[in-house]
């Protein structure tokens, strides 16, 4: 009776054109499942992020998996997983936990909700507290990388935040017995466009490619291994050879079944938010909440916080106000949003959260909380990201001491002492005050090398290799001194 209701509710707010994708899709899976009689065997993954994308992909699938069970009396087992970040406010938990009440998928044995932590799967509960150990995961990957990148947006944020996604598809895929697919709403063209990422990648750091069975295809989990491999090379890079445990925590599972299939949605279905807004928000109760809906993501907090450091860099580095950096980056992403396709009310949102003269210092109070509440990380330590000082060994340095502690300034030579290791218990507490960051952390990116300020991505820097293609960026024209012309700059972010 449950299922017939939510199939009856289904079919009134989905269009007709979706109820034939629909219908069209569960045909499809039904043949890439093995036919009626096994579908009861199968478990079928989806991966919902709790943002608005993903939550119109869940009630697609949910409304597949009612159909076919009304038409063949049984129908496969949904597996639904959510990889959380310490970025990922409670308002996206909430309305993951709306779609699931709408969809009754709490009350359905054919149901799996699954959340993943790091390396832990838990069942799914909204109340569910944070893991602190992601947090500290979280907060060190983006101190180490913004300390390379003058805190620029996307690498800082998404760099380690991808092979989270990828960790997490892996661990999820393999659990209890593993899934035998994936549903996925990106094209056959995106995924050649990722398999093809990966490779390029996997051939730059000399690593193995993923290897091909006897039928010529690659499976899902020689990808996982070689993703890990690439995970590896990355965070040795980042956090330094030395850092076993570091590196050991971000492996991603490979593992996988064998049978593991992909299975994409793209031809039966249109993503545009604003062809299903009465879905979103009226049937799954979707809330863009303030602190979930920034700029072209709807379950992250973390692009407020890019805006929050470019307008940082702006008035520290270059002498700016505040408020022109963030205009700057407002604009930035508002391009962004546009150009993926994201509704016109919606941008007007983002517009209207930082327009007015009172918007820049609400935003910068806001976005210190969020960082010291998220992460424990303080205005002062996001200074010292937007200055990067100590790569390079210390090529920085002098101009942030001088600036920003000039009373650390005197102490310059005993600072590149402990940097170059040695011991100095009074210097080595004052410099994890003002970056966050352990003495060997520092000496790690001491001798680690630091992006261009202009952005310029510089190609042999791994870094930078992950971004290689990212459409996630563009040239602005900034002034990096207050009396000199403005100079193009390539910045990145969400």
């Amino acid at each position: 009776m449950l299922r017939k209701q939510t199939y009856d509710e289904l079919t009134e707010v989905l269009s007709e054109a979706d109820l034939r994708g629909v219908r069209e899709c569960a045909e499809r899976m039904l043949a890439d499942l093995g036919a009626e009689r096994q579908v009861r065997e199968r478990t079928v993954m989806v991966a919902y992020g709790g943002g608005k994308d993903s939550a119109y992909m869940l009630a697609f699938v949910r409304a597949v998996q009612l159909l076919i069970a009304r038409e063949y009396g049984d129908t496969f087992t949904m597996r639904v997983v959510t990889m959380r970040h310490a970025g990922m406010p409670y308002a996206v938990m909430a309305n993951v936990d709306r779609s699931y009440q709408a969809l009754r998928l709490y009350d359905d044995p054919d149901c799996e909700l699954l959340l993943v932590d790091g390396n832990e799967v838990n069942p799914f509960h909204v109340d569910r507290p944070q893991s602190p150990e992601v947090v500290e995961r979280n907060r060190t990957d983006i101190l180490m990388t913004g300390h390379r990148t003058f805190a620029d947006g996307r690498p800082t944020f998404c760099n380690a935040c991808n092979f989270s996604v990828a960790a997490a598809f892996g661990l999820a895929a393999a659990y209890d017995g593993g899934v035998d697919m994936i549903v996925t709403g990106d094209s056959p063209q995106e995924q050649r466009s990722y398999f093809l990422w990966i490779c390029r990648l996997a051939r730059r750091l000399g690593v193995r490619l993923p290897e091909r069975g006897e039928s010529g295809s690659v499976s899902f989990g020689s990808v996982l291994s070689v993703i890990d491999d690439i995970a590896a090379a990355y965070f040795a890079d980042i956090h330094g050879t030395g850092a076993k445990t570091e590196i050991a925590e971000r492996r991603v599972e490979a593992r996988v079944p064998r049978r593991l299939s992909f299975f994409t949605i793209y031809t039966d279905t249109a993503y545009a938010s604003g062809d299903h807004w009465e879905l979103l928000t009226g049937y799954l109760r979707f809330v863009f909440d303030d602190t979930a809906f920034n700029f072209t993501e709807s379950d992250c907090a973390n692009p407020a916080l890019m805006a929050h450091l470019r307008a940082l860099r702006c008035e520290r580095l270059y002498g700016q106000r505040y408020a022109d950096g963030l205009a700057e980056y407002v604009e930035f992403a508002i391009n962004l949003m546009r150009g993926k396709q994201i509704p016109e009310y919606l941008i007007q949102v983002m517009r209207d959260r930082y327009a007015g003269p009172d918007a820049p210092e609400r935003m910068r109070q806001a976005m210190n909380a969020y960082a010291l509440d998220t992460f424990g990380i303080t205005e002062e330590q996001l200074v010292a990201m937007v200055y990067s000082p100590f790569a390079e060994r210390g090529l920085g340095l002098a101009d942030y001491l001088r600036v920003e502690h000039p009373a650390l300034a005197a102490q310059q030579e005993r600072i590149v002492a402990v940097l170059n290791g040695q011991r100095d218990p009074d210097v080595e507490e004052s410099l994890r005050a003002i970056s966050g960051l352990r003495t060997d952390q520092l000496r790690t990116l001491y001798t680690s090398t630091l992006r261009p300020r202009s952005g310029e991505l510089t190609g042999g820097a791994m870094v930078d290799l992950i971004l290689e293609g990212d459409p996630h960026k563009r040239t602005v024209l900034t002034r990096q001194d207050p009396n000199g012309p403005a100079v193009p700059e390539l910045i990145s972010g969400r």
